[in-house]
């Protein structure tokens, strides 16, 4: 088998596949795609999971903003909203890394398993107008800062993406379109992803050459993730994104299970 540097082609095949469908499923419904990234490091590669949860966060920057650059083309980006989500998101992260080892993690993850329950049960009662609008007011704004530190926090002490909250609460309790929640919430992580890496640089939990094949492979997906997006009804996009909630939710539940045995 060939060597490419250190690394056999077939690893690096494997880092292109895996960013071609972290890169879509991002822009296809507003998430980082780490939910994807980082298992597949960890089980498929053998990576150490710190190490695959830096590289998946470097990879995710530059899938991001093209992301947001496919959903601005469709004004499908409140820019307010999402430089509040991350004033709330960035102190949240940092509670979460101070709270890490003074919450029971194992009650926190059956929580928010359990808060993901609730919220595909609302997306298939919810279906969100793609031409409403959201007012800004003193609720709307301390709503959003409170949602983006909420989203910190768990991403500190769980590793979870912002987008999987952002997205289905932006869509549920705030009423936006649902392609204004995904558009928004790339937008939020493109900042966050950025101020993460350079945290785990320094932290040495990154490996640059696999996040950036993972990086450019995402690239070529994510646009067609956000057009393929605009193209299905609302209520379908609904449906599909409580499938992929529902696949986070099991991936936890088996981890937890796990972690008993």
């Amino acid at each position: 088998m060939p060597v490419w540097g250190n690394r056999r082609v077939s690893v690096w095949l494997w880092l292109v596949l895996v960013g071609l469908v972290a890169g879509y499923l991002s822009g296809l419904f507003g998430v980082g795609g780490g939910v994807i990234i980082v298992p597949a490091l960890v089980l498929l590669l053998g990576f150490d999971v710190r190490v695959a949860s830096g590289t998946s966060l470097a990879a995710i920057a530059p899938s991001a903003l093209v992301g947001v650059i496919a959903y601005v083309l469709s004004d499908s980006v409140d820019w307010i909203l999402a430089a509040l989500l991350v004033i709330g998101s960035v102190v949240g992260a940092q509670l979460g890394s101070h709270l890490l080892n003074r919450i029971p993690r194992e009650q926190l993850a059956w929580s928010f398993i359990g808060f993901l329950a609730l919220v595909i049960a609302s997306l298939f009662l919810v279906i969100p107008s793609r031409d409403a609008t959201i007012e800004l007011n003193a609720i709307v704004v301390a709503g959003t800062i409170v949602l983006g530190l909420a989203t910190g926090i768990l991403s500190g002490l769980l590793g979870v993406g912002g987008g999987i909250v952002v997205v289905p609460v932006l869509i549920v309790l705030f009423g936006t379109s649902d392609l204004v929640a995904k558009g928004t919430s790339l937008a939020m992580i493109v900042p966050t992803a950025i101020s993460g890496t350079v945290g785990n640089i320094r932290r040495r939990n990154l490996d640059l050459p696999a996040a950036v094949a993972v990086g450019l492979a995402a690239c070529t997906t994510t646009g067609l993730g956000a057009l393929s997006a605009a193209a299905v009804p609302p209520q379908l996009g609904n449906t599909l994104f409580a499938g992929f909630l529902a696949l986070v939710a099991a991936r936890m539940i088996g981890e937890r299970l796990r972690k008993k045995r």
